[in-house]
């Protein structure tokens, strides 16, 4: 049985209606991997509560003992400083054999499963914000109870919004730093050229413009050709040329050691965050 028909049935209860709880939500929806009937929304905020109902016509409910009895897959949007207190709240409630997934950056399988009963099929997943326009990038590891069964379920959810790869889980708080983070230094980058462009006499709009179609051309044509970045690098810098003036001025303010140093910076933090 494929994948996704094997999903279509199950009854997944969205703890956490924040953007990705909703992306996520938003994603099974427009793919058709579930049903509006098979998925409820935990959220506190009964204004934001309304919300979802009324955008995506699913089930949403203010109280975790309202929606988990029934689940066959509790999938955890919440923050990771919250997690461990959601987790026990959601532990005598569980029914044997649900699939907790978990999308808090820096909390492991392990960790995870010391709160919840004993045989409790965890995943852990690092997606990205791209997500909410199905264009995401999801980190899918298993814990010790998850069998390849669960993961590759997990792993067909997540495709849903954009791609999913399935990796052992010690290279999750790497994937946390440069796909879960990396949104942010696109968005970063794509500012920062557009700002140039402004100082040199551009539109901001169009400096934007053309910023963002740029970064999304390369990326594609990455994609498409499956070229080494290098590669691309040097098919675009002639001797003498503009390219190479450019590139040289960012080195010599140590752009590479600066994106180096950034995703040190953030895989030290997602261990800090789940110990």
């Amino acid at each position: 049985m494929e994948g996704e028909a094997h999903i279509a049935g199950e009854l997944a209860v969205v703890v956490g209606g924040g953007r990705m709880g909703e992306a996520i939500v938003a994603g099974l929806l427009a793919s058709g991997t579930l049903s509006g009937d098979r998925i409820v929304v935990v959220e506190p905020d009964e204004a934001r509560c309304r919300t979802l109902n009324a955008a995506h016509a699913v089930k949403c409910v203010t109280h975790v003992v309202e929606a988990i009895a029934e689940a066959n897959i509790v999938l955890l949007a919440v923050k990771p400083q919250v997690v461990d207190s959601v987790t026990a709240d959601i532990a005598e409630r569980l029914r044997p054999g649900t699939l907790v997934v978990s999308i808090a950056v820096g909390v492991t399988c392990a960790r995870l499963e010391s709160h919840l009963p004993a045989g409790t099929p965890v995943v852990r997943v690092m997606p990205n914000t791209p997500a909410m326009v199905r264009e995401g990038m999801s980190v899918v590891s298993g814990g010790s109870e998850a069998t390849a069964e669960h993961v590759d379920l997990v792993r067909v959810m997540f495709s849903a919004l954009g791609r999913a790869v399935v990796l052992d889980e010690r290279y999750q708080d790497a994937a946390a730093a440069i796909s879960g983070s990396g949104p942010a230094y696109a968005a970063a980058f794509v500012d920062a050229l557009a700002r140039a462009g402004v100082r040199h006499g551009l539109p901001r709009d169009v400096a934007q413009m053309l910023a963002v179609q740029t970064l999304r051309g390369t990326m594609t044509l990455l994609e498409t050709t499956g070229q080494h970045p290098q590669q691309l690098v040097d098919a675009v810098t002639s001797p003498g040329g503009t390219t190479i003036a450019a590139l040289e001025a960012m080195e010599a303010r140590g752009f590479r050691t600066a994106v180096a140093d950034g995703v040190t910076a953030a895989v030290k933090r997602a261990k800090e965050l789940g110990s």
